[in-house]
């Protein structure tokens, strides 16, 4: 094959909408999925980028060029997931058949940004874009707001927000305390936009993903993983009722905002730390079982507990400081000491699992991998 005209959806609107499967091979199943498209939603761009990419088949046939259309589709979630099942349906379709090189249609830049991931497989010879022509009807107010509500990416980015506010409002209405609606709203708010600016939705979209594998092949993995995550809303509750047990009586004038910051780590720094070894001991288990070194693994729990030590070393040491440790009260030099025992076993701790994972198989193998390279190039 000469050329190959590679179509994409990268939200996979053919299988939410069309429920087709892709690859889509072939002028007649591309023809035929772009029909039960735009029947499904006629106001669909990739109904458009697939007939687009018919036609330049048609022309480079027509020119004698030996062509063929695939069209791929890949997640609902956008983002790392559709890009992972873009690319591993074009290896597929690669190790299948010769292709020398291949013109990417699209129906927009979001789609566009697949370019990078194609263009490391196959050269591409052209980019192209179907841009639908609008009329003025189309552009008018309701049209817009109409397909703000439907279309779920514009409605995460601005209605969620807009949702929690009103939600914690009324909330806070209901519990007779709007004064405290005001700072809840600005702490929802300010979470949601941290979690979409850090793109935390794909890792997040990710990590669902390989859970519900873990579920369905029965892996022990997937129950650690959910211990870890009940733990950890433990933790947060229990450390929060700590902190607002103090601020209630005083005030965070009186004891401050580090010491309060202290105290939630101090009571919930272990309870973290107990949901990090178990999500690890459920993919140590799961390892072991299927053979493969554990290592690695394990260095990292240790480094985990050796975190722990740190923070719960310096919090004791700040609510002695602060007269809030009942252990050390009176005492800041036995807690100064306390800290400081807790540095060096946690230095100790961490250069074990650095000498632990130095020793792992693995490493060796990329050890013995990057050593023939350097033999292959000298």
């Amino acid at each position: 094959m000469q050329t190959l005209i590679i179509c994409i959806d990268r939200d996979n609107d053919l299988g939410e909408k069309a429920k087709l499967g892709t690859p889509i091979v072939g002028r007649e199943a591309n023809v035929e999925a772009a029909v039960a498209l735009g029947i499904t939603d006629p106001e669909d761009s990739d109904t458009n980028t697939i007939f687009g990419g018919i036609r330049i088949l048609d022309e480079l046939r027509a020119k004698g060029v030996d062509a063929e259309i695939v069209s791929f589709a890949g997640d609902k979630n956008v983002g790392v997931i559709s890009d992972q099942k873009i690319a591993e349906q074009l290896d597929t379709f690669l190790k299948l058949h010769e292709v020398q090189r291949a013109v990417f249609v699209s129906d927009g830049a979001e789609d566009e940004t697949l370019v990078p991931i194609v263009q490391s497989r196959i050269k591409i010879d052209s980019v192209q874009r179907i841009v639908v022509m609008q009329s003025e009807n189309l552009e008018s107010t309701y049209y817009i707001l109409k397909h703000a509500f439907s279309d779920p990416k514009i409605s995460q980015t601005f209605f969620v927000p807009l949702g929690l506010a009103f939600l914690i409002y009324a909330i806070f209405l209901l519990a007779q305390y709007p004064e405290g609606a005001i700072v809840g709203i600005l702490a929802a708010v300010g979470v949601y936009m941290l979690y979409r600016g850090f793109g935390l939705d794909d890792t997040v979209a990710l990590q669902k993903e390989r859970l519900m594998d873990a579920f369905q092949e029965q892996r022990m993995v997937f129950i650690t993983y959910t211990a870890a995550v009940l733990t950890g809303i433990v933790a947060t509750a229990y450390g929060a009722l700590r902190v607002w047990g103090l601020y209630s009586e005083e005030g965070v004038w009186y004891h401050g905002t580090l010491t309060l910051i202290s105290v939630f780590i101090n009571a919930s720094i272990w309870w973290y730390a107990g949901a990090f070894l178990l999500a690890g001991l459920g993919k140590i288990f799961d390892l072991r079982m299927d053979g493969k070194p554990i290592q690695k693994n394990i260095s990292i729990s240790l480094f985990v507990v050796s975190t722990g030590l740190l923070f719960w070393g310096a919090s004791t040491y700040l609510l002695a400081a602060a007269s809030l440790s009942g252990r050390f009260t009176g005492d800041v030099d036995l807690a100064l000491q306390y800290f400081v025992y807790s540095v060096i076993v946690a230095v100790l701790i961490a250069l074990a699992g650095i000498k632990l994972s130095l020793s792992s198989p693995d490493l060796e193998d990329e050890k013995k991998g990057r050593g023939k390279g350097k033999k292959k190039l000298a």
